[in-house]
């Protein structure tokens, strides 16, 4: 049977992508709660979609199929015995205030259709949507002072994050921040109940149950034979040892680099500074061009991990990764300090690879979109004033399912 899975690589032609329109969760994005959400402004949600229907559109114009989130999930959740552990198991780990709450959520989503449950669970639940009568008097005096008792979901759009395609299986991830934990819940009950995973046979290599932090973002599919994996502010060195334990044992892989980033908000992932766009072209933030601190992870004798530190400029290490005599390190923002400042903070070293040689990347990255062009990439540009505003570009909000070998 043709597996559903199947990512050999971040540049084989895309056959198979999940994404999530964005919806009502960003409408429940205020000012007072854009912190704890993670955004740093409120997009404007009839454009978002409309640049999003974009994308969607642009992908299957070059052949991709696109499954969206909510059909998939709502499909799992016709069955009403998985529909009812999906929806204690989102309210359990939604930190509500009181069993009383709880109760009157579960009765007002469970009344709801399927897609609409699902669309209520992501845009949060206001606390003037539900009338709870808590037997408890001094319950007031526990409230906090949000105004949802379900908060919204606002980066699903993201869908890179909460699970990742790696050859024939997935990581489903343990999120950094609370604010996108609940997202991978999502994914986990797809993979369990969905028929097209379940008659694959789609092999699991990490759980959203495990201790330690990972996120799609800084997981990179360079070739068959060699993962690259960035330590930074999402996930930590734990998951990555967990992770390369698994990949190398199961002979996935026979190498891992593992690039240690600066954690800060603008380079979250290692996919927002280095993005794979050809068999030997990179889109690179010049902050990446080292020398850099990379460690290669191999196995050793009796299945123990083989650990090399690096110290080499990029492209000697991916020359010597990828096995090539050479890269084209292509420079975001055309290496200008202030240009490649702005347009990193706009996702210009994010792009989205849907066949060797060609991407899809925001227009507002005019300047290294234009590099990339004169360095022989096919650029698609697509407009983004409202969806970058959550920090993401077109990698970012898509997660392969299958692609072509290169």
């Amino acid at each position: 049977m043709e597996p559903f899975i199947h990512v050999t690589s971040e540049i084989g032609s895309l056959r198979k992508v999940l994404l999530h329109r964005p919806g009502r969760e960003l409408e429940n994005l205020v000012p007072e709660e854009l912190g704890r959400l993670l955004f740093d402004d409120i997009p404007y949600l009839q454009i978002a979609q409309k640049e999003h229907d974009n994308f969607a559109k642009l992908l299957r114009e070059n052949g991709t199929r696109v499954y969206y989130l909510n059909d998939l999930l709502s499909r799992v959740l016709a069955d009403e015995k998985v529909r009812e552990r999906f929806l204690r198991q989102i309210l359990e780990e939604s930190h509500l205030p009181s069993q009383a709450v709880y109760e009157s959520l579960y009765r007002y989503l469970w009344d709801k259709p399927i897609m609409e449950m699902v669309e209520s669970v992501e845009a949060g639940v206001r606390r003037d949507e539900v009338e709870v009568r808590d037997p408890d008097p001094f319950s007031c005096l526990t409230q906090d002072s949000s105004l949802f008792y379900l908060d919204p979901m606002p980066n699903l759009y993201f869908t890179r994050d909460p699970a990742a395609a790696i050859s024939d299986g997935l990581t489903i991830n343990r999120m950094k921040m609370g604010a996108r934990r609940r997202e991978s819940l999502f994914i986990e009950y797809i993979y369990r109940y969905h028929p097209a995973f379940m008659r694959a046979g789609t092999r699991l290599f990490y759980d959203r149950t495990c201790a330690d932090n990972l996120e799609g973002g800084d997981e990179l599919v360079l070739s068959g034979k060699v993962f690259a994996i960035g330590c930074s502010q999402r996930t930590s060195a734990g998951a990555i040892k967990a992770l390369a334990s698994k990949l190398l044992e199961q002979e996935v892989f026979e190498r891992i680099l593992v690039f240690r980033i600066p954690e800060c908000r603008a380079f979250m992932h290692l996919d927002t500074v280095f993005t794979m766009v050809d068999y030997d072209k990179f889109i690179v933030h010049p902050s990446m061009m080292g020398p850099l601190s990379v460690y290669e992870v191999t196995l050793g004798a009796k299945g123990a991990l083989k650990v090399r530190y690096i110290h080499k400029e990029l492209d000697k290490v991916l020359c010597d990764a990828l096995k090539v005599p050479a890269v084209d390190l292509i420079k975001c923002g055309d290496g200008d300090r202030i240009i490649s400042g702005r347009e990193q903070w706009n996702d210009g070293s994010n792009m989205l690879a849907i066949a060797p040689g060609k991407v899809i990347s925001y227009e507002r990255n005019y300047v290294s979109n234009r590099v990339m062009q004169e360095h022989g990439i096919e650029v698609t540009a697509i407009p983004s004033s409202e969806l970058s505003r959550g920090r993401g570009g077109p990698r970012c909000m898509s997660m392969p399912l299958d692609r072509d070998d290169p």
